[in-house]
């Protein structure tokens, strides 16, 4: 068995850890630039004027960091369980279908706001119910939550396309789609947000979503850290024999945080089909899903990390479209490639510096604690 680490200081372990590990992996990513021929800092620039440059850019990489809220949030409430929730691209998929229902429905007869409700209970709903299955059968059958969670993405995007292809798509119509929502089911952009800062959000589809993703962070924050249920997730994901001991009984546990955390995933598509596209159309999600699971690594599972975490990714998003247009040798793969070791030294490689890390400060206490047996003696 593998010994625990020592406990850091929470400044370290929620920001020190990850600043580093984010160092190493934009390192690595401008040695990967640099074999290609192309000048790093350039990169960087590029980069980082994609994502904040003009207040276009800004609306745009909220935009995206709004998803990965959504996505890094449902991950997380799993993680505190002591579930690893993979599924959360196919339950942003059947709760896109919240959504759709919802502004198809009333788009044309109610405003915004009453339909936006209607669509976050829609979404959460949907969401929720496909992560109910995989959580009964971990509970109930002793099914692997990863495999079965994986299955069930696969199984949405299936239902997806023959949703979108026979049921919902508009008679006349080829494409794969609903049909374009009223002024009812769009969503209202945040452009007077950024006009305080003197920013023109332009064409961003950055929308009151993100308002609500704030929300649910806060709300995820009160139910594992302020209530009963949450500490009886965290007491699940820390020692599951601990929980039964105690009476905690772990099967609805099990249930309800999948439950939790695939009406988050939900919600996510709020979002793209309210917020950008106004229809719900094949491959919304985009593998928001995915990310979210990197999100919540680098986040430490807390929303306080969250929410810059998935603000880092919305610059990579953004400003990665950035670099691929104004230096062309460094096409969208190796923007995916940059993505791919920002989410290896999040994850995978989390603990590679913590061990010298937890030295360091340990030494640090020790001199510390010597002094004031000096200044004592």
């Amino acid at each position: 068995m593998s010994t625990p680490y020592a406990k850091l200081p929470g400044w370290v372990e929620y920001g020190l850890v990850p600043l580093v590990n984010l160092a190493v992996a934009f390192l690595v990513a401008g040695l990967v630039v640099l074999l290609v021929g192309e000048n790093p800092f350039e990169a960087a620039y590029h980069l980082i004027n994609g994502a904040f440059g003009r207040g276009e850019y800004i609306g745009f990489t909220l935009y995206y960091a709004t998803t990965f809220i959504f996505t890094g949030l449902a991950v997380a409430v799993a993680f505190h369980a002591g579930l690893f929730n993979i599924g959360g691209e196919g339950q942003a998929y059947v709760g896109g279908i919240g959504v759709a229902l919802a502004c198809l429905w009333l788009d044309q007869v109610m405003p915004w706001y009453v339909v936006f409700l209607l669509a976050i209970l829609g979404s959460a709903f949907f969401g929720a119910l496909w992560a109910f299955l995989p959580g009964w059968l971990q509970a109930k059958r002793g099914s692997h939550i990863v495999i079965t969670t994986i299955m069930f993405n696969f199984i949405a995007s299936s239902l997806m396309v023959y949703l979108l292809t026979r049921v919902l798509k508009p008679l006349g119509s080829m494409a794969p789609q609903t049909r374009t929502f009223a002024e009812g089911g769009q969503l209202p952009k945040l452009d007077w947000l950024l006009s305080i800062f003197g920013l023109n959000v332009g064409t961003a589809p950055f929308n009151i979503s993100f308002l609500l993703a704030l929300a649910a962070a806060f709300g995820v924050w009160l139910l594992i850290w302020r209530t009963k249920l949450g500490y009886e997730m965290r007491t699940m994901g820390h020692s599951p024999s601990a929980a039964r001991y105690a009476g905690i009984r772990e099967s609805r546990i099990t249930v309800i945080a999948m439950m939790i955390s695939g009406g988050l995933a939900g919600m996510m598509a709020l979002n793209p089909i309210m917020g950008e596209q106004f229809r719900m159309q094949l491959d919304f999600v985009q593998g928001a899903g995915f990310v979210g699971i990197a999100v919540a690594l680098m986040g430490r599972s807390h929303p306080g990390g969250i929410i810059p975490a998935a603000i880092l990714f919305g610059v990579l998003y953004q400003g990665g479209a950035e670099i691929a247009f104004e230096m062309p040798s460094i096409s969208r793969d190796m923007i995916v490639i940059i993505q791919g070791l920002v989410i290896l030294f999040a994850g995978a490689l989390e603990n590679m510096f913590r061990p010298a890390i937890t030295r360091a400060f340990a030494v640090r206490g020790q001199r510390a604690a010597a002094v004031v047996q000096t200044k004592g003696a």
